[in-house]
């Protein structure tokens, strides 16, 4: 009886001790869930690249990793039981694996964040770092071969030099390659201004196409502090999705963003 008492008392101790390790290891691995977001979605992808280029996707896959499975391998293999020596060792294993899996998952989101927001003659496209071609980037101007890390930048596209440069861009870009990638085209957006606004249309005409999106765009015209009349808007591609970019009427600067597929 007693040894049944033993056991039974044994084996609520090591639920127990389970319970309580892998709760102290769920709340390390929020605690550098919330620096890896602030890491991810605050300075490589900041609003609305997060939404575009599916960086909170991206994110949400390294969580579970960190997460979820970390704790719950350690509830599994915790024993109260174990000489503590043989317990720390397995932990720390635990604890290296998931570092490794979070740090090649950030690794992973790293290289696929947006880099620059480009005019792309007749749209904007967003540019990701995997997307670029570092053997060309060293024909990009001097101030662009380095990618940044803190959100994308705003640049343009020049103009062809010819009738054959315009053809093989253009065909590299039917075989998966965007325009906007080509680091040889390249310049500072300002250089495009005149052409931005050439094409860009009035804001105004997103009412008349898009009706029943009428409360959606007026939410994004109010965010951009500016009056319907001063804004005009190109289509946004992103990685899988398209968007519209809202641009002052003046200097075609980009105001604000809708998730409203333009083309």
């Amino acid at each position: 009886m007693n040894h049944t008492r033993h056991k039974h008392h044994t084996s609520m101790g090591n639920w127990k001790g389970r319970l309580r390790a892998s709760s102290i290891h769920l709340a390390i691995s929020l605690s550098v869930t919330i620096m890896a977001a602030l890491l991810v979605l605050a300075l490589w992808y900041p609003y609305p690249y997060r939404e575009i280029s599916d960086g909170r996707i991206l994110f949400q896959l390294v969580v579970m990793v960190d997460v979820i499975m970390g704790p719950l391998i350690t509830f599994v293999i915790f024993n109260s039981a174990k000489p503590r020596k043989e317990l720390v060792g397995d932990l720390a294993i635990v604890g290296g694996l998931q570092l490794a899996a979070l740090s090649y998952g950030l690794w992973a989101v790293f290289v696929a964040r947006p880099v620059h927001l480009v005019f792309e003659y007749t749209r904007m496209r967003v540019v990701h770092a995997i997307d670029v071609d570092a053997d060309l980037l060293v024909k990009a101007p001097a101030s662009l071969r380095a990618l940044p890390v803190t959100g994308p930048t705003l640049i343009s596209l020049r103009p062809f030099k010819d009738a054959t440069e315009q053809f093989d861009a253009t065909m590299e870009a039917l075989g998966g390659a965007p325009l906007a990638a080509r680091c040889d085209l390249w310049q500072p957006y300002a250089n495009s201004r005149a052409e931005i606004l050439k094409e860009a249309k009035q804001a105004s005409e997103l009412r008349t196409r898009f009706n029943s999106q009428a409360a959606l765009i007026d939410s994004a015209v109010a965010k951009t502090g500016r009056p319907l009349e001063h804004l005009r808007y190109l289509p946004l591609a992103g990685r899988d999705k398209a968007w519209t970019v809202l641009l002052d009427d003046m200097t075609a600067a980009p105001v604000g963003f809708l998730p409203l597929d333009s083309f």
